[in-house]
């Protein structure tokens, strides 16, 4: 009997609104983006052998997994903390061939999560293979993230953004208008969330809320009156940015892009000034980009601390980046 193979594909993300708002049951608005990671392997065997064509290194992971946070090379933590989740006992050799670009904030460890909970057999929904990867992330980096860019990967829809609301997680497409050009652009400084002050922006928005309440509700009476000037401007950018994702999905469904861009905008000031997590390159890069003929409004896009901007353009503008379509979410084919 011929071995079983597997081809299982999970898009990159972009966040085209609503950052640092998942990890507090907030709504954000990413779409699954055409550029994807692709795992062409055959299943057996009580070893995860994967080669990847773009990191070097080759993972080798023995079944059952004893410490996801200790394979090296390092990307192959991810590979491991989904066999974790998984309770994986059938292993799988193969490659890894991805058009996400790493530390570019376009999610390219969750399409790797993804991808490899599918190879691995997951038939879970859309929700359980996103929480099951989020949780493998938390626990191959020590990172507190939250499922947002998994949820995005496993839901996305063709030609549709994505509404999410994570504290019910519950995905609501919104059509993305062909007026509408999506751009990608790398500020050239490298993201990377270990090491960065990511947990330090989660704890303190923890603590506020102990204060406040749910940050994406609390009234702005509640948090201009928190003693603590860092707690007040996180619950801040929490709760005005929420608000922003909700304006944005209706301007974007009427194919206002001009109220698209403003938002935009705004959520890049907020995220530089309330939440402190732009960089000087990331600052200068989407002033400039918000200065070209055609762009209607760029920002920060994911965690921060480096990697890209993503901004709103009219069809016919030309950036130095990634143009960027909404596609289809994860898929899986086996065959013997």
């Amino acid at each position: 009997m011929s071995p079983t193979r597997v081809q299982a594909i999970a898009p990159g993300r972009v966040n085209l609104i609503g950052d640092h708002t998942d990890y507090m049951g907030g709504l954000a608005l990413p779409m699954a983006i055409h550029l994807a990671t692709t795992i062409t392997a055959e299943l057996g065997g009580s070893t995860i052998e994967l080669r990847s064509h773009e990191i070097p290194g080759v993972v080798e992971v023995a079944l059952p997994v004893r410490a996801a946070s200790e394979v090296e090379p390092a990307w192959g933590r991810y590979v491991a903390g989904v066999a974790t989740e998984l309770g994986a006992t059938i292993g799988m050799r193969g490659e890894v061939r991805s058009t996400v670009p790493a530390g570019s904030g376009l999610s390219s460890s969750a399409a790797l999560e993804v991808a490899c909970a599918l190879a691995l057999g997951d038939t879970g929904t859309a929700v359980e293979i996103a929480e099951r990867c989020q949780r493998a992330e938390q626990a191959a980096t020590g990172v507190p993230c939250g499922v947002m860019d998994q949820l995005a990967i496993t839901s996305g829809v063709a030609g549709h953004a994505l509404v999410i609301d994570c504290a019910t997680l519950r995905v609501t497409p919104v059509p993305v208008p062909d007026t509408a050009a999506v751009w990608v652009v790398h500020s050239g400084q490298q993201r990377q969330l270990v090491g960065s002050a990511y947990s330090e922006r989660r704890a303190q928005c923890e603590q506020a809320q102990l204060l406040v309440g749910a940050l994406p509700d609390a009234s702005d009476r509640a948090i201009a009156d928190l003693e603590d000037p860092v707690l007040r401007r996180r619950a801040r950018h929490v709760r005005t940015e929420c608000a922003r994702v909700e304006a944005f999905a209706d301007a974007l469904i009427v194919a206002d892009l001009v109220t698209c861009g403003e938002l935009m905008r705004a959520s890049h000031e907020s995220l530089r000034a309330d939440f402190e997590v732009s960089t000087p390159a990331l600052d200068e890069l989407v002033e400039s980009l918000c200065s070209t003929p055609g762009v209607h409004g760029a920002r920060l896009t994911g965690a921060g601390f480096g990697g890209c901007v993503v901004a709103i353009a009219d069809p016919g503008v030309e950036l130095p980046g990634w143009k960027v379509r909404p596609s289809a979410g994860a898929s899986v084919e086996f065959s013997d």
